[in-house]
C-alpha cells in the first residue's frame, strides 16, 4: 500500500490552468520574439578564439566590426580554464570570413593560428534545419504508433499532447530568453520526448494494470491511485535525470548549456505532464465510456 493519497484527479483543473498558462506564454514568446536559430541552421560563421587574453568582449566585438563584419553577435567562453570568445556573424563567404578574422588577429594583437573559422553555407543549413523538423516528426509518430500497439489509442494520444506540451513550453521558454536553437537544442528535444515518454508510460502501465476488473470504483478514482502509487518512482527517477543535467548547466562549457537548459525545461515539464496532463485527460476522455460512465455516476465520491 503506498503512503500517499494526493487528489491529482480532484485538482486537475488547477493542473490545466498552470498549463494553458505556460502554454499561452510560451505561443505568445514564439509569435512575438520568434525563434532565434543558430548558424548551424540559418548559415553563417562561427569563429573561435580559443585564447582571448586581456581583451575584451566590447573590444573584440569592436575589432569584428572594424574587419568589416557588421552585428557580429560575441560571446566569452572558458575551456580548460583558457578563457576565449564565440563570435557568430551572417557572413556565409569562408573567404571573407577567414580574411575578417586575420584582421581581428591584427588589430587585437592575437595570434591568427587561435582563431577558428568554420563558414556553414544557407542551402547546408536549411538542409540541417528541415531534418532536425523530419527527426522530430518521425518520433513523434514513431511514438504514436508504438503506445497505440503497446496500449491502447486513447493512451497514444493522450502521450502526444503531453509531449507536445513539454516541447511547445520548452521553445517557448527558449523565445522569451532569446537563447540560440542549436543541433544541440534539437538532440535535447528528441531526448525530452524520451523521458517524457517514459514518465507517461509509467503511469499509464499502473492506471492498465488497475483498470483490470475494475467494478466498484471509478476510473477517476482508480486513475488518481495509480499516480499515487508510482509517484515516488518518477521523482526519484525525475531527480537523478535532472541532478547531473543542472550541474552540466551551472558548469558546462557554453556550447553545452543550450543542450543542458532544454533538457532541464524539458525534463522538469515532462515530469509534471505524466501527471498533470496525460493522466488527467485520458482519465476523462476514458469516462465516456458507458462502462466507466456508470461507474462514475456510482462511485464519484468514492476516492
Amino acid at each position: 500500500m503506498h503512503k500517499y493519497h494526493i487528489d491529482f484527479m480532484g485538482n486537475r483543473k488547477i493542473m490545466f490552468g498552470i498549463s494553458l498558462f505556460l502554454i499561452v506564454v510560451s505561443i505568445g514568446a514564439l509569435a512575438v520574439r520568434g525563434l532565434k536559430f543558430g548558424v548551424e541552421f540559418e548559415g553563417g560563421t562561427v569563429i573561435n578564439v580559443v585564447k582571448a587574453g586581456d581583451v575584451t568582449i566590447e573590444q573584440m566585438r569592436a575589432a569584428f566590426e572594424q574587419a568589416g563584419l557588421k552585428a557580429p553577435e560575441v560571446q566569452e567562453s572558458t575551456v580548460n580554464g583558457v578563457r576565449g570568445f564565440i563570435i557568430r556573424t551572417a557572413v556565409t563567404s569562408a573567404p571573407d570570413a577567414n580574411a575578417a578574422a586575420t584582421k581581428v588577429a591584427a588589430i587585437t594583437k592575437l595570434s591568427s593560428g587561435d582563431f577558428q573559422v568554420t563558414t556553414i553555407g544557407p542551402d547546408w543549413g536549411k538542409n540541417i534545419r528541415d531534418r532536425a523538423l523530419m527527426a522530430l516528426a518521425v518520433s513523434i509518430l514513431a511514438i504514436l504508433l508504438y503506445v497505440s500497439l503497446r496500449f491502447e489509442y486513447k493512451m497514444s494520444v493522450t502521450a502526444i499532447i503531453a509531449l507536445v506540451h513539454d516541447i511547445l513550453i520548452t521553445l517557448g521558454i527558449y523565445a522569451l530568453v532569446g537563447w540560440q536553437v542549436t543541433p544541440n537544442v534539437v538532440a535535447a528535444l528528441l531526448a525530452i520526448l524520451g523521458y517524457s515518454l517514459y514518465d507517461t508510460i509509467v503511469v499509464f502501465h499502473r492506471i492498465k494494470e488497475n483498470s483490470q476488473g475494475l467494478v466498484k470504483q471509478s476510473f477517476m478514482g482508480m486513475a488518481n491511485e495509480s499516480i499515487n502509487e508510482v509517484l515516488v518512482r518518477s521523482i526519484n527517477t525525475t531527480l537523478t535525470s535532472l541532478i547531473p543535467v543542472i550541474v552540466l548547466l551551472i558548469f558546462g562549457g557554453s556550447t553545452l548549456k543550450d543542450y543542458a537548459l532544454a533538457l532541464t525545461i524539458g525534463l522538469t515539464c515532462g515530469a509534471y505532464s505524466s501527471i498533470g496532463v496525460a493522466a488527467p485527460i485520458y482519465a476523462l476522455w476514458k469516462e465516456t465510456e458507458p462502462k466507466y460512465k456508470a461507474l462514475a455516476k456510482k462511485y464519484a465520491n468514492a476516492s
